[in-house]
């Protein structure tokens, strides 16, 4: 990037002396000076080759710095020196340096928002808003970082942004905080609740179809036992019934022979 710094528009036909003081931070003042009736330029204690006349100074008076640097940053003074009177024109020189933006989070749910090496220094704000603990630190060629921490473990947000306010431009991230510790074991018990009542679920069928099974079985064997009782009874029933004439004739002929014993003494001793 270049800078282009003018001096007081006057006419070149008129100019007797021009001179550039430059007057940077923290180094000594330097110049840069042109006589038009000798077309002679003079520097004095300039080192920085950025510097130099935009073009030919009988032509432009105008200086330039290609390319800008944040270590230009300082007063360019331009004086005229005419027959109708001296005119200055002056310059206070801030080189602007956008920051570079991170967002990350630490331990605990705790985000930090840094703008790095900034010029000037940025500005953080967060969504959801928040007050939050911001520090600076300043580096030697004029930048500074700035950095914001955010915890976030007691309030129960799922994503968190961070605004970077600066001149050059704005800027913003964003990022999806991580479960802490005690949410995550509470995650892990709920996740194991569905497990839990599955593997119950599962014990509880093979129960019941063990259980069911069982029933089933010596239901089946009580309902058998009758038949196999009435099979094994039957037979005997059969014989009994098959063998009780048999019985009752042998009786009924034993009988009447004790009876015809009966009568034949009785008749004997009747007669």
């Amino acid at each position: 990037m270049k800078a282009v710094l003018y001096c007081p528009h006057i006419p070149l036909t008129t100019v007797v002396l021009t001179t550039w003081e430059i007057v940077l931070r923290d180094k000594p003042s330097c110049t840069r000076a042109y006589r038009t009736d000798t077309n002679e330029t003079k520097e004095g204690n300039c080192t920085d080759k950025r510097i130099t006349w935009a073009s030919r100074p009988d032509e432009t008076l105008t200086l330039q710095i290609d390319p800008v640097d944040i270590t230009h940053d300082g007063y360019y003074g331009c004086q005229v020196v005419t027959p109708d009177g001296n005119f200055h024109h002056g310059y206070h020189l801030q080189v602007l340096v956008p920051p570079e933006v991170t967002l990350f989070q630490s331990k605990n749910r705790t985000v930090v928002c840094r703008a790095i090496a900034g010029k000037p220094a940025a500005q953080i704000s967060w969504t959801p808003q928040r007050a939050c603990e911001t520090k600076q630190e300043y580096w030697d060629n004029g930048t500074v970082t700035v950095q914001s921490t955010c915890p976030w473990e007691e309030h129960h947000v799922p994503s968190v942004s961070c605004t970077v306010s600066h001149v050059t431009s704005n800027k913003s991230l964003s990022l999806e905080l991580n479960q802490g510790p005690q949410t995550t074991t509470n995650l892990r018990i709920l996740y194991s609740i569905p497990c839990i009542f599955i593997v119950l679920a599962i014990g509880g069928s093979i129960w019941l179809l063990k259980n069911g099974g069982c029933r089933k079985g010596k239901l089946k064997k009580t309902e058998a036992n009758p038949s196999v009782e009435e099979d094994e009874m039957q037979p005997y029933a059969s014989y009994t019934e098959k063998n009780n004439p048999l019985y009752d004739t042998a009786n009924k002929v034993k009988m009447s022979r004790v009876l015809q014993s009966e009568v034949d003494g009785t008749g004997l001793n009747t007669l």
